[in-house]
């Protein structure tokens, strides 16, 4: 696993960052929901909840997907 170094604002904690980056990259498929958790040292359904709060959501299903899955 690669490592990263940032110099935070005493305002934000380590926490606080890995929790912000890890729900970007799984907003945008870049991580599991599995992974995205462990980065930000949570369980799946801690994480689940925290990332809701954020409105970040949780199942990412297109609606012409979901349309199409309806309509069978």
């Amino acid at each position: 696993m690669a490592q990263l170094t940032i110099d935070l604002p005493a305002s934000i904690s380590t926490d606080e960052a890995k929790l912000f980056l890890a729900a970007k990259l799984y907003e945008v498929g870049k991580l599991s929901l599995g992974k995205a958790a462990k980065l930000a040292g949570y369980s799946k359904s801690s994480f689940i909840e925290l990332i809701s709060k954020m409105d970040v959501p949780v199942v990412n299903y297109p609606a012409d997907d979901l349309e199409q899955e309806i309509a069978l």
